[in-house]
């Protein structure tokens, strides 16, 4: 796309932990193996922590971590937790998931990300936690220059054959004209989520079709979140790369994806444009570079359930197995949304180097190679036999492009919205089928192609006609198959990523001539070690663990009016829970994180109020902030005592 500069930018990568203190050569007595031996439990202990990071070539953003708490997120536990880990555990808090406990720091210290991860892993509150991995859009190739609106329609008119539609593949029958003349005439209008670099929602194709999301419940431009779903004037989607309203491409990539998405449910070529059957909700996720974040795509994706969306299309990838991206994926099929995602352009097997999130094992989601127009595996392809479900066109793919033009792309990420498309022509039909089923009816309906034999599931490519006949028949089903991803400490596909370079030393050192004594001692303390390794890692992870992250005061639940002052504001709120060193304040202003507030806040009873300062340590939803006290005088502490003792009495 000439258009439109793209900037490569350095990799960040996960360094692993470096260990050192290597035994002295000839040292082979029973202490000395001992002393080895312990060092190497600290070595597994750091191991074992860092599983739960990253693979050795993973990209990961430099500081960041995304944390899992047990149980409610509106618990006090919780609540302490968080408190403590801003106030004391040098964290900064960036932001939360609301009602799933889980929350996204930066590291403001030094300290290496997988020291902080190793401590907060071992901590009895913490379900998970893991870096914040970066991922990116394929590396698609361009084919040929970009045409013009005018070029197009021109072509149009002209009944040119240069104006061909993003369906057409001479020799590769995906069938979707068929499909749409066999499709009823009216139907449900099924949501489509591009969670990508965005869309040029202004793009005449989009804009005369009618095909843009909009969303109804919400005001434009009057600076309220009317719809409270905790996004101000979010009418046509949301900006997550940059957090604002405005999901404008600046790559060109989303453009191109969601043109295609349009594309299989209508002739994006042909003028006048006919009215949409569908709707493009476009979230942007990744950057101008074509690069985003974990949290921001797991942000994305529960926006797109929330607000609507029945399919989501992700032709991007990368990172390691994160948890709260397969805990947001796992949401999103559980409430009967498709998810369909690239394989990737790497030409690598996935059942050997997964892809993600193409690999997740989760029934609702379809991992999309790509083929050519004569039904050959696009050599840039990755496949895989029981990872890959079914091929779909993605060589030179012709969709729309930004500042209404057109062009050819290649990659799997063109292939990906052929099926992402052809899933909402199917909901359309019968918009009550489950994610699965629609997965099997793609599936179904896909037709054998000898070059994706051994290369994927289904050795089929897509046929959209086949799949759109089968939907009106179908029957709706009540449940669906339980996801096989799910969240872990350590995930076993990155144990290989850990390791310990005693193990060497201590293999040297206890071999050759004259070591049987010393080899049998080290057999007795290996099998002592490995008997004992779990407890006393978790003893030494877990006491290290609890003096930064232990509660020092117990918090009581409360409801009281409080006022705050910020700068020249004066803001209201209430107070939901407090301890003597700090209180949980809601409100509907906007806090920032760090900013120092005064505030008068009330007794329970209503007949008693403190004057206090506090530092915003962590919010959630922009709505409940917890405020660390700062330099609270006696006679306040005194009345928090008072309030807190008869609490106490009352429970």
């Amino acid at each position: 796309m000439s258009a439109i500069a793209r900037i490569s930018k350095a990799k960040v990568k996960v360094a692993q932990p470096s260990h050192t203190g290597h035994p002295a050569p000839g040292a082979r007595t029973t202490s000395s193996i001992k002393s080895v031996l312990w060092a190497a439990l600290g070595c597994v202990a750091m191991s074992a922590a860092s599983l739960a990071s990253a693979q050795v070539t993973t990209e990961a953003v430099p500081g960041e971590i995304i944390v899992k708490l047990k149980g409610s997120g509106k618990s006090l536990k919780s609540q302490a937790f968080l408190g403590k880990a801003v106030s004391e555990g040098g964290l900064a808090h960036k932001g939360s998931w609301a009602g799933l406990n889980m929350h996204h720091f930066k590291v403001n210290d030094a300290r290496p990300v997988e020291a902080v991860i190793q401590q907060m892993q071992a901590d009895p509150d913490v379900e998970y936690v893991e870096p914040n991995y970066i991922l990116r859009r394929p590396d698609d190739t361009e084919d040929g220059e970009a045409m013009s609106m005018a070029e197009v329609r021109a072509a149009a008119n002209s009944s040119s054959s240069v104006a061909t539609s993003s369906f057409t593949q001479s020799n590769a029958p995906v069938q979707f004209p068929q499909a749409w003349e066999a499709a009823s005439a009216s139907g449900t209008t099924i949501v489509v989520a591009v969670v990508d670099t965005g869309v040029d929602y202004n793009h005449a194709v989009f804009a005369d079709s009618g095909a843009m999301w909009v969303n109804s419940r919400e005001i434009a431009n009057n600076g309220v979140d009317d719809d409270g779903n905790g996004f101000v004037d979010d009418i046509r989607g949301w900006n997550f790369a940059y957090n604002s309203n405005n999901p404008m491409d600046d790559d060109g990539h989303g453009t191109h994806v969601a043109g295609i998405v349009l594309g299989a449910t209508q002739n994006i070529s042909a003028y006048p444009m006919s009215p949409a059957r569908i709707r493009i909700m476009p979230l942007k996720f990744l950057d101008s570079n074509g690069m985003g974040t974990t949290s921001d795509a797991v942000k994305a994706i529960y926006y797109a359930v929330n607000n609507g969306a029945k399919v989501i299309n992700n032709s991007w990838g990368g990172g390691g197995y994160s948890n709260s991206l397969v805990e947001a994926l796992n949401y999103a099929y559980n409430n009967k949304v498709v998810l369909v995602a690239a394989a990737g352009n790497s030409a690598n097997n996935n059942d050997q180097s997964p892809t993600y999130p193409a690999s997740y094992p989760i029934p609702g989601l379809i991992s999309v190679a790509a083929t050519t127009d004569i039904d050959n595996l696009a050599s840039f392809s990755n496949y895989g036999a029981k990872t890959v479900h079914v091929g779909a066109p993605g060589s030179g793919i012709y969709s729309t492009y930004p500042y209404n033009s057109y062009g050819r792309s290649s990659g799997t990420s063109m292939a990906t919205p052929f099926v992402a498309g052809l899933s909402a022509l199917i909901l359309r039909e019968n918009p009550n089928l489950t994610a699965y089923q629609v997965r099997e009816l793609v599936f179904s309906g896909a037709v054998p192609v000898a070059s994706l034999t051994s290369k994927t599931t289904t050795q089929s490519r897509m046929n959209a006609y086949n799949s759109v006949q089968a939907a009106k028949s179908a029957v709706a089903s009540s449940s669906q198959p339980s996801s096989q991803a799910s969240a872990q400490r350590a995930p076993a596909a990155e144990a290989q990523a850990a390791g310990c370079g005693l193990v060497k030393a201590m293999r040297s050192d206890f071999s050759g001539p004259g070591s049987g004594d010393g080899m049998k001692q080290l057999s007795f303390f290996g099998v002592l070690l490995l008997m004992l390794a779990p407890v006393l890692i978790a003893m030494r992870l877990r006491h290290r663990n609890s003096e930064t992250y232990r509660r020092r005061f117990p918090r009581y639940q409360i409801a009281s009016e409080v006022k705050l002052c910020v700068g020249d504001r004066e803001l209201v709120g209430s107070v939901s829970s407090i301890s003597m060193g700090g209180a949980q304040v809601n409100t509907d202003a906007w806090l920032d994180n760090g900013g120092v507030v005064a505030m008068v806040i009330k007794s329970p009873d209503g007949r008693e109020e403190i004057t206090v300062s506090g530092k915003v340590v962590w919010s959630e939803e922009k709505k409940r902030y917890g405020v660390a006290f700062q330099d609270a005088d006696t006679s306040s502490l005194n009345s928090i005592a008072r309030w807190t003792k008869s609490l106490m009495k009352a429970s």
